[in-house]
């Protein structure tokens, strides 16, 4: 499926949606594109839709941060990009297990990757602009997003 964001405000219209429709969901979230592509910015206005109430940054030097959405459940975040060529055992399913994870530059750990989950892929099209194509990878997934306009 492909979208066209025009403005900062339908990005974050995009990832309001996006939190409705799995509000209270274990589901994992795979985000791709070039740096400034919006990765964290979408991820900051996803976070904020479900009640996160820290600030959400780049975990880049971090790999992963972890956020309470409103109803407690957690809110992963993580930024594979340090692990390329990494093909130890990170842990990361438990995270993948327990709640919603968002997961930028995941191929770096694709093969650590739930195969249901979500991804998109942001492309840089201006200056607030972004062409999206967002796919569901198992049934989970494909029910989460039926009916997407």
């Amino acid at each position: 499926m492909k979208l066209n964001l025009n403005s900062l405000s339908d990005t974050e219209a995009f990832a309001n949606e996006m939190a409705r429709r799995l509000k209270g969901q274990t589901m994992t979230i795979t985000l791709d594109g070039d740096l400034g592509a919006g990765k964290t910015a979408w991820t900051r206005f996803f976070g904020k839709a479900l009640g996160v109430k820290r600030t959400i940054n780049s975990p880049t030097f971090t790999i992963m941060k972890s956020y309470k959405t409103e109803d407690g459940s957690p809110l992963y975040h993580m930024d594979a990009y340090r692990l390329e060529g990494a093909h130890q055992d990170l842990g990361f399913e438990e995270c993948f297990e327990e709640g919603l994870c968002v997961v930028e530059w995941a191929d770096y750990i694709a093969e650590q990757i739930p195969a249901d989950h979500i991804s998109i892929s942001l492309k840089e099209t201006g200056e607030t602009s972004r062409e999206v194509e967002m796919n569901a990878h198992g049934p989970k997934s494909a029910s989460l997003l039926e009916g997407w306009k």
